[in-house]
């Protein structure tokens, strides 16, 4: 397992952990994916979809769910995710630092996402989903919830054309690094106990 201490340094200077062949590598890319919490872009299929009331929607109710979802790939598509990161990223959300975003449809979890809170930053590590629009619905309520908690940062480590429409940008990692910077200079608390949004 990854010590809390050593995950916690690791996002203060920019790093994170993926488990590469067998074991954890890390890693810091030249050009950082950010979604910048003005700049939300949600398509109005979506506003309607979260306005419709088509899923129930929870905080830290599942987080253990949530990440062995995240971690449940086809074998083609690569996955980072192995038991050692289970493992401390589970105490990592038993400490208060990890969290997890559930979507539920008819009492079963269909997506969601988890992440790490640190000061005013949000560190996305992963997102799934088993029915359409799930994790996009997630994505919403965890960007209105740092928005409302003044967070300065979501970081989202790499930028995918899937983020990228909804306003995700890269930046070079040195105005990445300031912008941690200034994140660690605000508290702010994510944490919402099991709690149904």
């Amino acid at each position: 397992m990854i010590p809390i201490n050593t995950l916690l340094a690791a996002y203060r200077t920019g790093y994170f952990p993926m488990a590469v062949g067998g074991h954890v590598g890390w890693f810091s890319p030249d050009q950082r994916g950010i979604l910048p919490l003005a700049g939300l872009h949600i398509p109005k299929r979506l506003r309607r979809i979260c306005r419709q009331g088509r899923f129930d929607v929870t905080v830290n109710r599942a987080f253990g769910e949530a990440i062995a979802a995240c971690a449940a790939r086809p074998e083609d598509s690569g996955n980072w995710i192995d038991d050692e990161i289970i493992e401390s990223y589970t105490a990592l959300h038993v400490a208060g630092f990890a969290h997890s975003v559930e979507i539920w449809q008819n009492e079963r979890l269909v997506g969601g996402l988890y992440g790490v809170s640190l000061n005013a930053a949000f560190f996305g590590e992963s997102m799934f989903h088993r029915v359409t629009d799930a994790s996009k619905v997630a994505l919403c309520v965890l960007v209105d919830r740092l928005r409302e908690r003044g967070y300065r940062l979501l970081d989202i480590q790499w930028l995918t054309p899937h983020l990228a429409r909804f306003g995700a940008i890269k930046i070079p990692r040195r105005q990445y690094l300031e912008l941690v910077t200034e994140a660690m200079q605000y508290e702010r608390v994510f944490d919402g106990n099991s709690d149904k949004e």
